[in-house]
């Protein structure tokens, strides 16, 4: 007898030691306390076990959780008060339930009384505590053959697993709060040391988008012809209304045209205008999008797009402005000031012959190009909040974000800009189940985010074109050290890490395969094959890993996080 209350001493202390270094080695508190609950559950067998934390709103909301699957980690969020674990929670006491199926309070959301019929399952709620008050709840289930078991010992164990993550919750809350009192530190002493500009409906303090809001307020008192350049997504469309709204033509219509959308005869008719009987169903006299817009300004977005034919009609236009319907000859004469907008990289277009070169100077009169998303990220907050306010007005909701929530989206590529960051928001407001979005919410947080695998597939294919959206990849020589040997063969784009390693020596020349040629083109060909994991793309490339991350410095190559 006294030799079994020893050992079952001596497994409790290592599992306080285990869990005590688990909790310590990360601030990441869903990861440390998944890690310490995987060891509990298997050190002690039992079966299942789960974390809730308070939110606002005397709630409660899972963290993280063992031995169940999604849908029922989706399932853990309770009222104060509202079952046993409510109950629990709002008394702030220890509790053992020998027989789940014969409690009536408890409500079963995660299935745990439906697994082993047989057998009875108990449950061991603690109540998680920092700065004397209760945060959140510890749970584990396990089997009860007898029914005996009284649990005093695992009891007292799980007291002191709570008291460890009660601390590292409120380390890792402290750790947060000074972060995020920095980041608006620094965003306030932005605002003060520099005085930025501001548009109507566009949110953006960083440095890029000031620049940008800078050239519209030059650019809009006049009568100049302006081109919008960008990815697509960037609002571009936000800009160009931005341009006429500060112009002397606001009062005048703002008229656009998206010419990706029509064929050339519909482009033309819809641009010029047509005369009675010019075509069948041509019924009457119908005024063109020019005719529309004078006095104003006309939208012309994706200029990039339109035909070769159509290229020179639009050519006289823009030089004379004036025009003729179609099926007419009177000469229609009008005062449109011109913002076009494109994604296509007109250079390379006008080298292949695909645009032409004298409608190519006419539009290129005054560039504006506007930054991914990805190269303002001190935008993403706002622009987020901003989204979502417009949400709740919309919706009738009270949703807000969770400042981890922010730093989520802070931390994503968007491949897709302004418009995916909008969709993202919406998307995941209207699916969160409470009024608090947390990191949780997010799809890319259970890799279900599609739009990772679209931007892989999308690089993989610009980088093999030595292009990226529409724009050169620039070569950026690396320094004479690191080198970097000839690029992989193909084959190996599926290969596992050991695959890699084992690769031999011999490996064709870049100009054998089609690999991309550049330094900078090879370091962005390699991380994309290797799922943007350093170690296995400098295995690939056979340089070190420590020359591979001074390579990807050197070239100003922004690692992806997924």
């Amino acid at each position: 007898m006294v030799n079994t209350q020893v050992i079952e001493a001596r497994r409790e202390l290592v599992a306080i030691y285990e869990v005590s270094k688990t909790l310590a080695s990360s601030l990441d508190i869903a990861k440390t306390f998944r890690e310490a609950m995987n060891y509990l559950v298997h050190a002690f067998e039992w079966r299942r076990a789960f974390v809730l934390l308070a939110e606002p709103g005397a709630s409660l909301r899972g963290l993280c959780a063992i031995g169940l699957n999604r849908e029922e980690q989706q399932r853990l969020h309770y009222r104060s008060g509202e079952g046993i674990v409510g109950r629990v929670f709002a008394n702030g006491i220890q509790l053992v339930v020998p027989d789940v199926r014969r409690e009536p309070l408890f409500l079963n959301r995660t299935g745990g009384a439906d697994l082993d019929q047989d057998v009875p399952v108990s449950m061991l709620f603690t109540p998680i505590s920092a700065e004397r008050r209760i945060v959140g709840l510890l749970v584990f289930d396990c089997l009860n053959p007898g029914e005996g078991r009284q649990f005093s010992n695992e009891l007292q164990l799980l007291k002191m697993v709570a008291t460890l993550m009660g601390q590292a919750l409120l380390l890792h809350r402290h750790v947060s709060d000074v972060h995020d009192n920095l980041q608006d530190e620094v965003r306030r002493m932005r605002k003060v040391l520099k005085p930025h500009k501001q548009l109507d409906h566009v949110v953006g303090v960083s440095q890029p988008m000031q620049e940008v809001f800078d050239q519209v307020h030059k650019v809009a008192p006049a009568r100049t012809t302006v081109l919008l350049r960008g990815e697509s997504g960037t609002g571009k469309e936000v800009i160009a209304r931005a341009v006429h709204n500060l112009s002397p033509r606001k009062n005048a219509a703002f008229v656009r045209v998206n010419c990706a959308a029509l064929t050339e005869s519909l482009l033309e008719s819809e641009l010029f205008g047509h005369e009675k009987g010019a075509f069948t169903g041509a019924q009457g006299q119908r005024k063109g999008r020019f005719e529309l817009s004078h006095g104003g300004t006309l939208f012309l977005d994706e200029i990039g797009d339109i035909s070769a034919a159509f290229q020179a009609k639009l050519l006289r236009v823009l030089q004379e402005r004036e025009f003729e319907r179609v099926g007419g000859s009177t000469v229609v004469k009008v005062d449109v000031r011109l913002i076009l907008a494109t994604n296509r990289n007109l250079e390379r277009m006008v080298q292949a012959g695909e645009f032409r070169a004298d409608l190519y100077y006419r539009i290129n009169v005054v560039s504006i190009q506007l930054p991914p998303l990805r190269e303002r990220r001190d935008d993403i907050p706002a622009m987020a909040q901003h989204f979502l306010e417009r949400f709740n007005a919309e919706n009738g909701r009270n949703a807000q974000f969770s400042p981890a929530a922010l730093r989520v989206l802070s931390s994503c590529y968007w491949p897709g800009n302004v418009r995916e960051l909008e969709n993202c928001v919406e998307r995941t407001a209207t699916m969160a189940p409470g009024d608090v979005i947390t990191e949780l919410a997010f799809p890319c947080q259970g890799n279900r985010c599609l739009t990772q695998v679209l931007h892989h597939m999308d690089r993989v294919s610009a980088v093999g074109q030595g292009q990226l959206a529409g724009i050169p990849v620039v070569e950026v020589p690396l320094m004479p050290l690191p080198a970097l040997p000839p690029a992989a063969p193909a084959d190996l784009a599926g290969d596992t890490e050991a695959d890699v390693a084992q690769s031999g020596t011999d490996t064709p020349s870049p100009e054998s395969d089609g690999k991309p040629e550049g330094e900078r083109e090879r370091l962005i060909w390699a991380m994309e094959r290797c799922g943007w994991v350093q170690a296995k793309a400098a295995r690939l490339l056979k340089i070190s890993p420590r020359q591979m991350g001074y390579a990807l410095q050197k070239n100003g190559i922004e690692v992806r996080k997924f």
